[in-house]
């Protein structure tokens, strides 16, 4: 079977609803590979003449700002117990040390941690709950979720799409090793984009280390 005679049985409702539940359960707080999905499902509308990329961004943009708003609520009732409680629960993402550098961030940039957090998986996670636990002003956080969520959802469809739309002229001679060439195109650009966010967040650590000491001196 031909790629395109593939993807034209993939319901486009489907992809929408995932996409959407993926992203919203992550900005909640949930662990949930939420950019991989919203990258693939792009990567998908510009093959499949059924998935509207205006509304995909649109389902992905509702997802993210819905998530983070409950991840909010969530975290403003739950305060710290509820971090603790996740600690014990997902140790990899919500141990001690990725709480601390994404306190330190909201403490730092405030409405700007939410803003681009979108753009980094850590407080991606982090951004709704973290926001609810420090009591962060709700309309400051509204703001940065809103344009945050655009500015990640719309973008990332707008460019992995448009990516694929001129790619896919050359690729569909290939059948399923062009589908399989442009995920990999999209996947390791979330990879090199995930290793440019530790990078930053090991400088982090590393900064705090060495102030620690000069500070008991």
């Amino acid at each position: 079977m031909h790629v395109q005679e593939w993807l034209d049985t993939v319901p486009a409702a489907a992809v929408y609803a995932l996409v959407g539940l993926v992203i919203g359960l992550e900005s909640l707080g949930i662990p949930l590979p939420g950019e991989i999905v919203l990258v693939s499902a792009a990567l998908l509308s510009s093959q499949h003449g059924g998935i509207n990329p205006v509304v995909l961004g649109a389902c992905a943009t509702a997802g993210a700002v819905i998530g983070d708003s409950i991840g909010y609520a969530i975290g403003r009732k739950g305060g710290r117990p509820l971090l603790a409680w996740l600690g014990g629960k997902f140790p990899r993402h919500f141990g001690e040390g990725h709480i601390a550098t994404a306190e330190r961030s909201f403490e730092k940039w405030g409405m700007w941690a939410v803003f681009f957090g979108r753009f980094v998986a850590l407080l991606r996670i982090f951004a709704g709950p973290l926001a609810g636990v420090l009591h962060m002003p709700y309309w400051k956080f509204l703001v940065a979720n809103v344009l945050g969520g655009i500015a990640w959802a719309g973008g990332t469809t707008a460019v992995i799409y448009y990516v694929g739309v001129v790619a896919e002229s050359w690729l569909k001679k290939f059948s399923y090793l062009g589908l399989v060439a442009a995920v990999l195109i999209g996947l390791t650009s979330m990879l090199i984009i995930k290793r440019k966010a530790k990078k930053m967040q090991s400088a982090s650590q590393e900064a705090e280390a060495q102030t620690v000491p000069a500070a008991a001196e």
